[in-house]
This record gives C-alpha cells, sequence and structure tokens, in this order.
C-alpha cells in the first residue's frame, strides 16, 4: 500500500515548484527543487533519531513495579519501530537523491514516463508513475 507521511516524517512545509511554460521536464532548476525538499526532510527525520535516543537514555529507569516497566518496555518498543520505519525512509530518500545524481530522479522505473512534478511533491520518494503504483497495489491485492 501507498505510505502516508505520518508526524515525524512529513516533509515539511515548501514552496510549491511553479512550472513555466515549455519548461523541460526535471530540468536544473526542478531538480534543485527536489533535492532541497529530500536533504530536508532527511535533516528532520535524523534530528528526530537523535532525539529517540537521549529520549530513551533520559527516560530508561529500573522500575520496581513490573506494571511500570512494562509500560515503558512497551513505549520504548513502539518509539523503536517507528524509528526503524523513518530509518527505511532515510535509505529511500538516500536513493531519490542518488537518482537526482544521475538523472534518473522524476522517471517512472517502471514505463519510464514522468512522475510529475506534483506527485513528486507530494511523495518526494515515488519511483513508479500514478498508473504504475495503481497496478502495483491491485496486484498487491489480489496477491493477498
Amino acid at each position: 500500500m501507498t505510505e502516508s507521511f505520518k508526524a515525524g516524517a512529513s516533509p515539511f512545509s515548501f514552496t510549491p515548484y511553479v512550472e513555466k511554460e515549455g519548461e523541460e521536464y526535471m530540468n536544473e532548476a526542478q531538480l534543485k527543487h527536489f533535492e532541497n525538499i529530500l536533504k530536508n526532510w532527511k535533516a528532520e527525520l535524523m534530528q528526530e533519531v537523535d532525539r529517540t535516543v537521549h529520549h530513551m537514555q533520559d527516560d530508561a529507569a529500573n522500575f520496581p513495579d513490573p506494571n511500570d516497566r512494562a509500560t515503558q518496555e512497551s513505549e520504548f518498543s513502539l518509539e523503536l519501530r517507528t524509528r526503524d520505519r523513518e530509518r527505511k525512509l532515510i535509505k529511500k530518500i538516500d536513493e531519490s537523491l542518488k537518482e537526482i545524481e544521475s538523472g534518473d530522479y522524476g522517471f517512472c522505473e517502471s514505463c519510464g514516463i514522468d512522475i510529475g512534478i506534483r506527485r513528486l511533491e507530494a511523495r518526494p520518494t515515488a519511483s513508479l508513475c500514478i498508473d504504475c503504483k495503481t497496478l502495483d497495489e491491485i496486484r498487491e491485492k489480489q496477491m493477498g
């Protein structure tokens, strides 16, 4: 299924790219726009990782009450799962940044057509156009 942006994993606010008439798709200005979005998003995620580490170090306590210990372990487990999802997202961001460097960013890895500026702004790590992603999700549902 498609991933949505969650708290701590949003691409924050940015000014949408204003396309000029006749402008070539994924020109230097557009690539710079998405590079900035991706780098800022990655920096935000890395700050969240640091906050989690400090929080877990600061809040780690050996509670004598088993219920308190269980609550703390449950909270830490949830935080670690969230950080793991963010770690995977950082990997996707890094892959997208490499695609910008190689000139492949913004093109569907399945069919090769333009993914589109608005779709990339909504999901900067998208590697499939909306049609291929839809087909992918239909296949995923059928396979079950």
